[in-house]
């Protein structure tokens, strides 16, 4: 099912007389803290992220920080010789200060994929407490409620109406949220990488989509995706409130060139600050269409594309690319950052990074990314 289809079967419901179509997707439930952490906010018209200090804030955060690309066997003694072995130096004196060097302001999402088949497609582990501190820099965190992104190929879909689900989701809670509750670094925690909620990919064919989409025709079929997508927005939105009731709730990354109907958006918008998208093709189109339906914030979550020099496609990301994307995001009131699917090291899987894994680096492509962020600073004081 196309957009331009979904919406003119959301305006055949009725919706259309005289109400206005963002009325559906209401703000979140109130009751969090309102001072000393991140939150959003709509200002003259155009949606922003506000920081603990409460001025403006653009997210300009990289995606997949991971330390295990400096441990081949052939650069492991980068690791050992020049950080001792040591996360919090590798953290001090490499990733914070050159992220910054570079003009990003947050750290997206520091996992990283480390394995990609179709029966172990695996990401690294998420970082500690103890190493967002020694990072220092807003950040984001994933919460592992599910496993159910269109890259995951070895397990089955979790039951959102059962007790077993409401139990893990109130452990995740509990094991990160409860963690991470005080710090004011912290923007907001996402979901579910990709949700398969309509579609599926070539690795988990087998066990379907989360919901069958041909039942989307009739009304009956639609009631149902409401009411199973309302469930596990609210039962995760629960968990994260009874251990953190001051930290931004970011949901799913939704894939943007996949089906994505807006009753589930709809069924978000309660539960959820903003809706996040990962998009490597068109996100200035998808963000604007997304952010027309709903009126509400939306965050370019995730993509890039790697940097093509005479006819071959290389390692490096195309930062060329990416700024033509932040400018004309800029345009979209709704768009409060973009996050780069960078990684910070290219490994032997994503094959994709700033630095190589002798950590050197594409001196144009960065003088680029450092530039295009100076113009977005820029832009963000002024307007």
């Amino acid at each position: 099912m196309n957009r331009r289809n979904a919406l003119n079967r959301l305006l055949a419901g009725g919706f259309a007389l005289g109400f206005p179509l963002q009325s559906l997707f209401p703000s979140p439930l109130k009751g969090r803290k309102k001072s000393g952490f991140f939150q959003v906010k709509k200002i003259a018209g155009r949606w922003w992220f506000i920081d603990p200090e409460g001025q403006r804030f653009f997210s300009r955060g990289l995606n997949h920080v991971d330390p295990a690309s400096l441990r081949y066997e052939e650069n492991g003694r980068i690791w050992r010789e020049r950080y001792g072995n040591s996360m919090e130096k590798w953290l001090k004196t490499s990733v914070g200060p050159n992220l910054r060097a570079w003009g990003f302001n947050t750290l997206g999402w520091n996992q990283e994929v480390v394995t990609r088949g179709l029966t172990n497609h695996r990401h690294s582990r998420r970082f500690t407490y103890e190493e967002y501190q020694w990072l220092d820099m807003p950040y984001c965190h994933q919460l592992p409620f599910g496993e159910f992104h269109q890259w995951e190929a070895e397990t089955r879909h979790p039951d959102f109406f059962s007790d077993d689900f409401v139990n893990w989701c109130d452990h995740v809670a509990r094991e990160h949220c409860a963690t991470l509750a005080d710090d004011p670094k912290l923007i907001g925690y996402f979901y579910i990488d990709c949700p398969t909620w309509l579609h599926t990919r070539k690795e988990n064919h087998w066990k379907g989509p989360l919901f069958d989409p041909s039942k989307l025709n009739t009304k009956a079929g639609r009631d149902e995706l409401k009411r199973l997508a309302t469930r596990y927005y609210q039962v995760t939105h629960d968990a994260i409130r009874r251990y953190d009731p001051n930290h931004l709730i970011l949901g799913d990354r939704y894939e943007a060139n996949e089906p994505l109907d807006p009753i589930i958006l709809e069924a978000a918008g309660p539960y959820v600050d903003i809706f996040s998208f990962q998009d490597f093709r068109e996100p200035v189109k998808h963000l604007q269409y997304w952010h027309n339906i709903t009126g509400r914030p939306v965050l370019w979550a995730d993509g890039s594309k790697k940097l093509t020099v005479d006819g071959k496609i290389t390692a490096w990301n195309d930062a060329r690319w990416y700024a033509d994307i932040l400018m004309q995001l800029q345009d979209n009131p709704g768009c409060v950052g973009v996050h780069l699917c960078g990684a910070y090291i290219q490994n032997k899987v994503r094959k994709k990074g700033l630095l190589d894994r002798q950590e050197r680096f594409h001196q144009e492509q960065i003088d680029i990314f450092r530039e295009i962020h100076r113009v977005n600073e820029s832009w963000k004081r002024t307007t």
